[in-house]
């Protein structure tokens, strides 16, 4: 079964660790903070680790090529979704949230509509990069939210989310711009 690969047990595992995490947001604890920036981190992890071993073992399949973005879109969604909930981003940083959260649901349905045409709209490299910042600075800004990193993360955690957001709309821009000569 293709779901068995490694690669597609770890999508499924970062999947998984979106319960674990929200869930330790409404311990409102110190002990929750931890976890749920280690669950995130952990996730994020398996973000690079999946495709890392899908490449080298050959074990690229069709269900991993649609788990993994959507696993990104799952964990990404529901961490600055929990984050705002709680009050834990300020008010200037829902903005890179909402484009960040609008960009990918514009993408996901291109992708959606692309594949009605049998089109496909590979991720590009500086998509990937935009991804990493963004996880980057969701995990900053969850380490700022405990005692130990404090504002210092918080601070640089906003300013990197502000930098993932400028690459969401230029990532955005040119998936939009691939898609547009399809309809």
């Amino acid at each position: 079964m293709m779901l068995s690969t490694i690669p597609n047990l770890l999508t499924l595992a970062r999947i998984g660790l979106i319960p674990i995490m929200m869930g330790a947001f409404y311990t409102q604890s110190v002990v929750g903070r931890w976890v749920a920036a280690l669950a995130f981190i952990i996730a994020c992890f398996t973000d690079f680790l999946d495709g890392y071993v899908a490449r080298i073992w050959s074990q690229t399949t069709k269900i991993g090529q649609f788990l993994d973005p959507v696993a990104d879109k799952l964990l990404v969604a529901s961490t600055l979704l929990m984050l705002a909930g709680f009050g834990r981003i300020s008010r200037f940083t829902l903005m890179p949230a909402i484009i960040i959260l609008c960009r990918e649901i514009m993408v996901s349905g291109l992708r959606e509509f692309l594949s009605e045409l049998k089109v496909n709209m590979p991720v590009t490299t500086f998509a990937k990069w935009k991804t990493a910042i963004q996880m980057l600075a969701i995990s900053l800004l969850l380490l700022g939210d405990t005692p130990t990193f404090g504002s210092p993360f918080l601070l640089v955690g906003e300013g990197m989310l502000w930098v993932a957001a400028v690459m969401t709309l230029i990532s955005g821009f040119d998936y939009f711009k691939a898609g547009i000569k399809h309809f």
